[in-house]
């Protein structure tokens, strides 16, 4: 099971919510969120590609 994590460092870019918009949104703060609850099943992928192209190495898929 794969669960996608944005920590503290997330500078809210938007990286993320332009490779995987099924997995990640801009929350209130302009910050990114993981809008996927539990596991990503087909959408782990996207979650890794997104985590590489973050400048600040804030997400992380375990």
């Amino acid at each position: 099971m794969a669960k996608a994590l944005v920590n503290e460092t997330c500078i809210g870019c938007g990286a993320c919510v332009g490779v995987a918009p099924s997995v990640f949104d801009l929350g209130d703060e302009g910050l990114a969120v993981c809008i996927v609850d539990g596991d990503l099943g087909d959408n782990e992928d996207a979650a890794k590609e997104a985590a590489e192209c973050c400048p600040v190495e804030a997400i992380t898929v375990e």
